[in-house]
């Protein structure tokens, strides 16, 4: 881009439209704020019911699975990650008012990424923030970093306990790494080691997968799967608010997402219709049921009684310390060599993540699935 082109975008905009999209979903709705290398980031959650148990260890047992520096394959940066809950809670309980989550930044090191105010670092947003706002704040990416993704896990904290309450289970984990696929299922596993896999001989490869990728200066990517059960038929509806549509939404708004599929999702397009077609049956208990799974428990937008399964791919880190070929913003191609203290893989951090804004999608469509019908409102009402 030429010198006056940049500066005619920057003058363009330098009064512009301030940031929009913080918010997600219809009742049950957050509000995330604060960027990398600010003062603290967190998250405001409106629409949750009055009455739910709730306390910082909730919140604390959900970012302690996304906070940095819980092995060599995540960022050193050190960071307690300490929710504390400013508002809506009364003696232990939801008060049905808006609460206010607080995470406060400790270790922040923005001298790590004064230098590359002056150029565009490849697969990261700089360029299109500046091309947007004529702005942006360099130290770590501000709003655009991983960590603005704490906000979400502590507001899925709250969507989860709730969920919690009438029995949905989420089980979330790293399908994948690299070339690298979990072939066996142990749920226990998941916890066990830092990669968040079900397979301890698939995480082994993976785990020398990245050290590959680490002595190469590179980094490496992969797939998260979400699997929710217990989740009642009915949710979602059937045009723009699919359960589905609202997941795809939700899952891609992560940042380090490219991918979402549901099911058996892309390799539905492979099959035919008598392949991919889940056959109705009744259950010992006289309940309607599929004898497959293949829609990945939601049928024309709405849940059917299925597990819930969906997946997501996780792109690799694109900080890495390797060179790489880039303009400035003066218009000039160089070669920059990135510094600071950034994570070889995403896909173990970003579990919870994923895990997170499923439980703000379902959370939002359970409340909002309650008007679906008369007989639900005179059961509250009549």
């Amino acid at each position: 881009m030429r010198d006056n082109d940049t500066m005619r975008k920057k003058n363009y905009r330098k009064d512009g439209i301030a940031m929009a999209g913080s918010s997600f979903g219809n009742i049950f709705r957050i509000t995330t704020w604060g960027e990398s290398h600010g003062a603290g980031i967190g998250v405001v959650v409106d629409g949750c019911p009055a009455g739910l148990p709730l306390c910082e260890a909730d919140i604390q047992n959900y970012l302690d699975r996304r906070k940095p520096g819980q092995s060599r394959f995540s960022t050193p940066r050190k960071e307690d990650d300490r929710a504390e809950i400013l508002s809506g809670i009364f003696e232990g309980r939801t008060t049905g008012t808006p609460i206010s989550i607080l995470i406060r930044n400790e270790t922040q090191r923005s001298r790590d990424y004064s230098e590359i105010a002056s150029y565009y670092r490849p697969g990261h947003a700089d360029y299109t923030y500046d091309c947007k706002y004529g702005f942006r704040d360099y130290r770590g990416g501000g709003r655009s970093s991983g960590r603005e993704t704490i906000g979400r896990v502590a507001g899925g904290a709250v969507a989860a306990k709730m969920l919690g309450e009438i029995g949905v289970k989420f089980t979330t984990y790293t399908q994948s790494i690299g070339p690298v696929t979990a072939r066996r299922f142990d749920a226990g596993e998941i916890f066990r080691n830092p990669l968040y896999m079900p397979d301890s001989e698939a995480a082994e490869q993976a785990r020398n997968y990245l050290n590959r990728c680490m002595k190469e200066l590179d980094s490496g990517g992969g797939v998260i799967e979400c699997i929710v059960e217990h989740l009642p038929a009915g949710l979602g509806d059937p045009v723009f608010e699919k359960l589905s549509a609202c997941l795809a939404k939700a899952v891609c708004s992560v940042g380090a997402v490219k991918g979402f599929e549901i099911g058996d999702g892309f390799a539905a397009a492979t099959a035919r219709g008598s392949e991919n077609n889940d056959p109705f049956r009744i259950d010992d208990r006289g309940r309607i049921r599929k004898a497959s799974n293949h829609s990945g428990g939601v049928l024309g937008g709405i849940s059917d009684g299925s597990p819930l399964i969906f997946r997501a791919a996780v792109k690799p880190t694109p900080s890495i310390f390797s060179p790489q070929q880039t303009v400035n913003n003066s218009g000039e191609e160089i070669t920059c060599q990135i510094k600071g203290r950034h994570d070889p893989v995403i896909v173990p951090r970003a579990v919870v993540v994923i895990e997170s804004m499923a439980a703000l999608v379902i959370a939002d469509a359970l409340l909002g699935g309650m008007a679906a019908t008369m007989d639900h409102v005179k059961k509250v009402w009549g």
